[in-house]
């Protein structure tokens, strides 16, 4: 069952990449009167495509999924977010898509209309939404990229790296180690393979030395040159 509670802008993990972090500390302070934190458990879902828009939200930690399902009930992953990203259709009438939990997660939400105002008086925070937009559209082309590829090893080693860099706070290095928050399904279900290709492939990015899986999801990046090669 989620919860809500006031923001604490001040120990805000992400406060420095989110797109509030170009306000000033007063302006933030307004911005933060009008939302409230919230949080998900895995597979709880945010935003349900069909949806009036009447919300927004900033990822504060864990992951989400923007998805769709057609008419058969089959999912199809269009993109994840990670901390820091921005989600919510504002200016729609009706919400294309769903937002999901992909990990137990904590968000900041606002009310649509609220946050729209909030534009209107911080076009700083306009002009740091467009950038994400477009940074968000760079990720979803990459993510195209990824499914693309001729081999199961260079879409799996690719997808590895690319959680690996999002998990990192350095926009230079990957993290060391992390949490994949996709399941084996949800992978081969984005990557066009099976469930069996893709643990398979991880287990041969385990005994080729790129990485080394600890416990159930977590990985570390034990050879970062090599997953960066074998990813193509």
């Amino acid at each position: 069952m989620a919860t809500a509670d006031a923001l604490a802008c001040a120990s805000c993990p992400v406060r420095d990449r989110a797109a509030c972090s170009v306000l000033s500390e007063d302006e933030r302070a307004d911005l933060a009167a009008i939302g409230r934190h919230r949080t998900l458990k895995r597979g709880e879902t945010l935003f349900a495509a069909g949806d009036s828009p009447t919300s927004c939200a900033t990822l504060i930690s864990g992951a989400l999924k923007i998805s769709s399902v057609d008419e058969e009930g089959v999912e199809r992953i269009l993109s994840l977010v990670h901390p820091a990203g921005f989600v919510g259709e504002l200016f729609a009438p009706q919400a294309k898509h769903s937002i999901v939990a992909l990990t137990d997660s904590t968000v900041c939400v606002f009310p649509a209309k609220r946050y729209e105002e909030a534009l209107e008086r911080f076009p700083a925070l306009g002009r740091a939404l467009l950038r994400r937009s477009a940074d968000d559209l760079y990720a979803s082309r990459a993510l195209i990229d990824l499914m693309g590829r001729r081999t199961a090893t260079a879409k799996v080693a690719g997808l590895i790296k690319a959680m690996a860099e999002a998990a990192s706070t350095s926009p230079c290095h990957p993290a060391g180690s992390f949490e994949l928050p996709l399941s084996r399904e949800e992978i081969a279900g984005l990557l066009g393979l099976t469930i069996e290709t893709v643990s398979r492939q991880l287990g041969r990015l385990e005994s080729e030395g790129a990485i080394r899986r600890e416990g159930r999801r977590g990985v570390r990046l034990t050879n970062a040159a090599l997953l960066d090669r074998l990813a193509g």
